[in-house]
Order: C-alpha cells, then structure tokens, then sequence
C-alpha cells in the first residue's frame, strides 16, 4: 500500500511536519509510470517531480533518475502530451509510458 503524508499543517512542535494523516494514493486515483531521460541526480528528481506536480489533478510524483522513470498518480488519467510539456520544462524528455 502508498501512503503519502498530507501536507495541509505545518511542522509540529516536535520538528516533524505534516498532520500526520495519510492519503492511500492508490485508492483515490490512477497511477502511471513514465521513462524520462536525462535525470542523472537527485536535483533531476526534484526539478521533474516540481514541474509534473503543477499539472491539475496529480496527487503524488516519484522520479527515480537511477531508473529514469517517474511514477505519477492523478486523479484521472493525464493528457501525456501535459506530461510531456512539463517534463520538457524541467529540462528532460519524455520517452513514454513505462
């Protein structure tokens, strides 16, 4: 099962952020896994992850460089020409789906 921490409070007195309360990602959307090329590092997965993230209805990005895949779950199916504009934008090409 993936879980993703919900982002909506701020760190808590105890240095650690989020509510606390997950989001099962795979019950309330549909996941995709794309191959990207060009990621070689961490900033590569963080630049895509951004730029992906901005698209309506994502809920969660995972770039993996070492594997060149980016996994996207959305709350429909995306437009793949969206996601690769984005990927584009971050400054590395979408291959296809995975």
């Amino acid at each position: 099962m993936t879980s993703q921490t919900n982002s909506g409070s701020c760190c808590s007195p105890h240095g650690s952020c989020g509510s606390g309360a997950t989001v099962d990602v795979q019950s309330v959307g549909v996941t995709t896994v794309y191959k990207v090329s060009g990621m070689t590092c961490g900033h590569c997965e963080s630049a895509t992850s951004q730029e992906i993230s901005a698209l309506a209805g994502v809920i969660a990005v995972k770039a993996a460089a070492a594997a060149g895949e980016v996994t996207v779950t959305s709350t429909a199916p995306l437009d793949e020409e969206a996601v690769r504009a984005a990927v584009d934008e971050a400054g590395y090409e979408l291959v296809g789906r995975a």
